[in-house]
């Protein structure tokens, strides 16, 4: 076995048991009465209630899973189209990155729930607002993101390129892109975290479903269970788009295997 493999599965080992030990702790202390199930539910009944939302009669979960993630992907691919040209454009021109800076400082801080009431006034409760959520709270971040990534180039190849005879055009796709593409990935998962934040703000205040939808549905109703089934099916459906982006980054940077 390779070394690779086997650092891979002595680190599943060890997180299996350590997640097991949590949640064996976890369980015995809500049955030692060390904590009340009704703010906590031990993880045998979180697991019950999950299988309830899956299979029962309000298997409602699956379909929530797949709503959030389509909200979150459709305005972050948007985000992405959009940002990261933007960036590349104003990496490398000096004059653009000093004329839309104003504008950028102005657009970076403001939070996803900042666009909230501006996104109901202009689209209502749509599907095409919850897009526009999760594209305002990742598109600034994309854009930042990339800029830096691309000043980062080291300028001594793009001097090379073009006394090597090639356009503008082609220093961008064959020496800044491909020089800054590893930071602008590394960009992207954060920011994909945080269009999870932006989608789920959004559904709390103006959906009838999706996974904050059903958050906050359940905080009404007291019913910790779904609101904690809700909170771990974000975290697990986040771990598998990571998983996936982490593939997408090995095909897109084969020289860094």
């Amino acid at each position: 076995m390779k070394k690779n493999e086997l650092t891979f599965w002595r680190s599943a080992v060890y997180g299996s048991l350590g997640l097991i030990c949590f949640l064996g702790f976890w369980e015995l202390a809500i049955r030692f009465h060390l904590i009340d199930p009704f703010f906590l539910p031990p993880p045998s009944k979180i697991f019950s209630r999950a299988i309830q939302m899956t299979t029962g009669p309000d298997a409602v979960l699956l379909s929530d899973i797949r709503i959030s993630a389509s909200r979150v992907l459709t305005g972050f691919f948007l985000s992405v189209l959009t940002g990261v040209p933007f960036g590349l454009v104003m990496g490398v021109s000096p004059t653009v990155r000093a004329t839309l800076n104003p504008i950028i400082s102005i657009i970076r801080p403001l939070p996803a729930l900042s666009w909230i009431p501006l996104s109901m006034l202009w689209l209502g409760i749509d599907e095409q607002q919850k897009y526009a959520i999760v594209f305002m709270g990742c598109f600034a971040s994309i854009l930042v993101y990339t800029i830096d990534a691309t000043m980062r180039v080291d300028p001594v190849l793009r001097r090379a390129a073009r006394n090597l005879g090639a356009s503008d055009v082609q220093v961008i796709r064959y020496v800044i892109l491909p020089g800054a593409l590893p930071d602008i990935l590394s960009g992207l998962k954060v920011v994909l975290a945080i269009a999870w934040t932006c989608v789920i703000s959004a559904e709390m205040v103006g959906a009838n479903s999706g996974l904050g939808f059903r958050i906050w549905t359940a905080k009404e109703w007291s019913d910790t269970g779904q609101v904690l089934v809700g909170m771990i099916s974000i975290s697990v459906t986040v771990l598998i788009l990571d998983i996936a982006f982490r593939g997408l980054e090995r095909m897109l940077l084969p020289w860094q295997r």
